[in-house]
């Protein structure tokens, strides 16, 4: 019988505090606001020379990493059809209709993506991840999955999978 392995890390310092606004109903912009997200993360496929699916403290010093980058900034789509990100040197000025914000550009990140949703954090977090660990370990998990939960109990999950063609050590933009 197939043995399946996973890992998983989920911590209480696996979180970010940030602000963000989302479109919803179509194109209604919802006020800004702000959450502590929680990030979890699992990883599955075989065992390693070490008997590991992947090093515990490889896969949280790059999530932590990762999480310590978006903690205390706005968080800003800029692939959304009418929310417009205008990054100057020092500012960064949001468009949404008739509404406008200026931020300071060191307290941004400028996110690809179409909206701020959890759903999309998750993604962005596991393709980040993906990265990282390929660029540490020397290859990417076959199955990771990024989740985060952004109001005590509402998760927004990702899986990316690797390439079974590479056994999941293709690049992310190849994996996915």
């Amino acid at each position: 019988m197939p043995e399946t392995y996973r890992v998983r890390i989920e911590k209480e310092r696996l979180v970010f505090s940030a602000a963000h606004f989302i479109t919803y109903d179509g194109d209604t912009c919802e006020p800004l606001h702000g959450h502590n997200y929680h990030v979890a993360a699992e990883v599955s496929g075989p065992l390693d020379e070490n008997c590991y699916v992947v090093d515990f403290i490889a896969l949280r010093d790059e999530l932590q990493a990762i999480v310590d980058a978006l903690d205390h900034r706005m968080l800003l789509p800029t692939e959304h059809r009418t929310i417009r990100v205008a990054a100057g040197e020092r500012e960064i000025e949001v468009t949404h209709g008739e509404r406008r914000w200026v931020f300071p550009r060191q307290d941004c990140v400028l996110l690809p993506m179409a909206n701020t949703t959890a759903e999309l954090l998750a993604r962005h977090i596991g393709q980040q991840l993906q990265q990282r660990l390929l660029t540490r370990l020397g290859h990417c998990p076959r199955h990771l999955q990024v989740a985060v939960d952004e109001c005590d109990g509402q998760w927004g999950v990702c899986e990316l999978l690797g390439d079974d063609r590479t056994g999941g050590d293709a690049p992310p933009e190849q994996a996915l």
